[in-house]
């Protein structure tokens, strides 16, 4: 980004996604079309700009026509409107409020959709935005937003307190390396927290019946209240006009064919 123009500071990003999407496309299975997407501003940094968006896509659509004519090309596009991924912990670990810019968020958006066909931008670091704000993102057509730190924090607060310690412990001995100077213990443990189930895998999977039924309670609520501040009841119909499902047989891997070989038989 510290190249004099967009088209410089866009090469290498184009570049590689047309080879990317040039990838995917050789691979995709018969009568799919996989949703590619694109990427013009890094998360956390400067907002993007219509300049980024006419720079990356001039540029990519050039390269991917050089891979393959008329591939089809990219489906949407993340940009920087103002958020963090996981936002921006406090020293006490509490979450500094996010300051969006809606209005570079429509105008990328309506720019990405009537300029170049695409379904509209991605918003990136949502997690942190206060529930109002899923209203304005579904106006603005949004056509993704991620959501990964809310769920992870949302699933963590249900655990047992004695496995939370267990896993606080954990990345503060093992992922010491990632912590950033002036850190708090809060402040890292709210940005590597993600780290922690991997190591605790088995002991999430064997938690007890009440304690996997809150979180599945606790995520319910929450995909809810998203569904209904993002619009996304009583679109099926919408759907299916422009999507039909293709089955795609895929075998058993060998390992696991072995080891249902000798399980015993279970009733249809």
């Amino acid at each position: 980004l510290d190249r004099p123009t967009e088209a410089e500071q866009q090469t290498l990003n184009y570049r590689h996604t047309a080879e990317l999407t040039a990838f995917i496309r050789e691979r995709e299975p018969a009568g799919i079309t996989v949703s590619v997407g694109g990427e013009i501003g890094e998360v956390g940094g400067r907002d993007s700009t219509v300049a980024d968006l006419d720079a990356f896509m001039t540029g990519y659509q050039a390269a991917l026509r050089a891979l393959g004519g008329s591939l089809p090309g990219i489906s949407k596009i993340s940009v920087q409107t103002g958020t963090t991924h996981g936002g921006v912990a406090l020293p006490d670990g509490t979450l500094a409020e996010v300051k969006l810019n809606l209005a570079a968020l429509a105008e990328l958006s309506a720019r990405a959709r009537r300029q170049y066909g695409l379904g509209g931008v991605v918003q990136h670091g949502a997690s942190t935005l206060p529930e109002a704000a899923f209203d304005q993102l579904a106006a603005r057509n949004a056509v993704e937003v991620h959501l990964a730190t809310a769920f992870t924090t949302l699933i963590f607060e249900q655990l047992p307190e004695d496995l939370r310690q267990e896993m606080d412990t954990y990345l503060l001995d093992y992922h010491a390396d990632e912590r950033k100077p002036g850190q708090t213990d809060q402040q890292f443990l709210h940005a590597t927290r993600k780290k922690g189930f991997g190591p605790f895998k088995a002991r999430c999977w064997d938690l007890p019946p009440e304690c996997r039924d809150a979180i599945g309670a606790a995520l319910e609520a929450r995909f809810m209240l998203l569904f209904d501040r993002l619009g996304v009841a009583g679109n099926r119909a919408l759907v299916a006009r422009y999507i039909t499902p293709t089955p795609v047989a895929k075998p058993l891997p060998l390992a696991l064919q072995g080891a249902l070989a000798g399980a015993a038989p279970v009733d249809e």
